[in-house]
């Protein structure tokens, strides 16, 4: 019998900073989907929003206090060693050198992420190097426009083990328990010296409290990490 293809989660952003927002869904598609590990990345230069206020280098070590500890998510510093913007297609094809042409590359984005798939830099190339699996809340609607979803349909599977049996080129929509925790609000609650306390984990807060991560030079932090 030949060994099963070991499933390669990729999580990208700009994490700024991580919450349990990102950590629980990641959790749920590495139990259900089996994977071997699940990649986060925090990109260098975001394509799609304003440079973060705190730097790359900053960002990833957030991360690494965020996954300390849990079996399978490992933190990659792979954007932060390219220059330039952050694009998805050249991470993807990083990891594919990387992980050889047989390995299974599973593209972990969204739902509203997916709906503007379009605008990413080389789109259509992404499921050339990967599998793209869209977190989605239960019920939700999986409308799209037009021409993602003329460009989708032949590719999505409702059948996640389908996902091992190639490389690439297959589009999952998964259910997860998303909660409605952003890193905007986060970021807001420290910038006013409040506290962010249980929307992310405690390694976290203690590392933002510890660099003074997110303050308001007008502001005096009181919150305890």
């Amino acid at each position: 019998m030949l060994p099963t293809p070991r499933l390669i989660g990729i999580l990208g952003g700009t994490f700024d900073p991580i919450h349990y927002g990102h950590l629980r869904p990641a959790l749920e598609l590495l139990e259900t989907l089996e994977l071997a590990e699940m990649r986060f990345i925090p990109c260098r230069i975001p394509a799609h929003r304003g440079t973060p206020q705190v730097t790359a280098e900053q960002r990833l070590a957030l991360v690494q206090a965020a996954i300390a500890g849990q079996p399978g998510f490992t933190a990659d510093d792979r954007e932060l060693r390219r220059e330039g913007t952050s694009y998805m297609v050249d991470t993807l094809a990083s990891l594919r050198d990387e992980f050889g042409q047989e390995t299974p590359l599973c593209l972990i984005i969204g739902t509203d992420a997916f709906r503007e798939l379009s605008t990413w830099s080389r789109w259509q190339d992404l499921a050339k190097v990967a599998h793209i699996v869209v977190m989605q809340r239960p019920g939700a609607s999986q409308a799209l426009p037009l021409m993602l979803e003329e460009w989708a349909a032949p590719r999505i599977t409702p059948d996640a083990s389908f996902l091992r049996t190639q490389p690439a080129g297959r589009i999952l929509f998964q259910p997860v328990t998303q909660l409605d925790i952003s890193a905007t609000q986060i970021r807001a609650l420290l910038a006013r010296g409040q506290s962010p306390r249980y929307l992310l984990p405690e390694a976290v807060l203690a590392c933002i409290h510890d660099q003074e991560l997110y303050r308001s030079p007008f502001v005096e932090n009181s919150f305890n990490s």
